[in-house]
């Protein structure tokens, strides 16, 4: 068994894929070809945010958004610990500071009680992450921003496709960014990205930095990066986006099949009514971790860890806080991610919820696990 089946996903839209492919290749316009825009339309369409700007990565989206804010030396941005680095680490390129605040114990994402206390006079953002593609409270977080006239940005890498009541995840905040890395809910064949917003005078600015700063060739109006996503990557997304909302459907219907094997047997991340995920993994909580992946791998299932060390907590990212969000350090050593992915079989969630619950020890429906944060 695959963790994500991307060969599957691939034979489901090979014919689509390889036309699209050959069309960059005969036109030859490999960087900012026709595909860049017509995937910057669609997406845009499909989010419901006025503007899209397709860029080289997902860290490239995160980068540029905080560019085109004017954040930079003497800020603070403020943010999670429980995600992957690229969330701090975009922050902390631009020669701002990561401010970390404490996540929710149920969700996994950013809580929204704890981020007033953060804020003060160097404070310039919010950056909050819908992790494992479940948007955060994003409301309260919009709340709490206009109260203080800060910017929002949503690190959307792991939700696109998601719902916060009603709306799109990437069309929630101030600006949006996502990733189209192979293995998310809807990826290309290598790196690529996008960023979202409602802003047109924001658009122009992020379209201008991903260009090395040009408003026209060789006039260089501001600060940019080399951040274009190239053609080849854009037309492998077109060809995926025919089939994505039927993805999304396939993603929720086998969410649901492990929750009625899981639910109240395991612990899981919670998910709150207002809001839809995109289900980049499925992720629970177990004691003796280590085992239960070893078992699990025995039996021929991977795993994976999203994420075993906080940002907080890392080498490079220690000196930068005192805090020690206490609830994102006990979830990094219990949160495992089981195979999920929108070609699995209905045969495949239950092996794998079965095998889990053989190698957790526990047999029975009245056996819960008590893990707490």
């Amino acid at each position: 068994m695959e963790f994500i089946d991307l060969q599957s996903q691939y034979q489901a839209s090979r014919a689509l894929i390889d036309q699209r492919i050959a069309q960059v290749l005969h036109h030859g316009h490999y960087i900012m070809g026709p595909e860049v825009a017509e995937l910057e339309q669609r997406l845009a369409r499909f989010t419901g945010a006025q503007e899209c700007i397709t860029v080289a990565s997902g860290t490239e989206a995160l980068i540029i958004a905080l560019m085109a804010l004017g954040i930079g030396a003497g800020d603070e941005v403020i943010t999670t610990p429980f995600s992957f680095i690229a969330t701090a680490e975009a922050v902390v390129l631009v020669g701002a500071t990561p401010v970390f605040v404490d996540v929710d114990a149920v969700t996994c994402n950013i809580n929204p009680a704890l981020v007033e206390d953060k804020i003060n006079s160097r404070t310039r953002a919010i950056m909050p992450v819908s992790l494992f593609g479940q948007p955060a409270d994003m409301e309260e977080i919009n709340a709490i921003a206009g109260r203080h006239q800060l910017a929002v940005i949503e690190d959307a890498a792991q939700s696109f496709g998601a719902t916060y009541r009603g709306r799109r995840s990437c069309n929630l905040s101030t600006i949006g960014c996502t990733s189209f890395f192979p293995s998310k809910p809807l990826g290309c064949y290598g790196d690529g990205g996008a960023i979202f917003t409602n802003d047109t005078e924001l658009a122009t600015a992020m379209r201008q930095i991903r260009v090395h700063g040009q408003a026209r060739r060789y006039v260089h109006t501001r600060i940019g990066v080399g951040g274009r996503m190239d053609t080849l990557q854009c037309a492998v997304v077109l060809a995926k986006l025919d089939r994505f909302e039927w993805e999304l459907e396939q993603r929720t219907r086998l969410a649901a099949r492990y929750d009625a094997l899981l639910s109240g047997r395991i612990n899981l991340v919670g998910r709150a009514p207002d809001r839809h995920s995109a289900f980049a993994q499925y992720t629970v909580m177990v004691e003796q971790r280590e085992r239960v992946q070893a078992e699990l791998l025995a039996s021929g299932i991977p795993t994976a860890v999203h994420y075993p060390v906080p940002i907080h907590r890392q080498p490079a990212y220690r000196h930068l806080s005192s805090d020690e969000c206490p609830v994102a350090c006990r979830l990094a050593q219990h949160v495992m991610s089981v195979p999920m992915g929108p070609y699995m079989s209905a045969g495949d969630v239950d092996d794998v919820a079965f095998a889990l619950l053989r190698a957790a020890r526990i047999e029975s429906p009245g056996e819960a696990s008590t893990i707490t944060c």
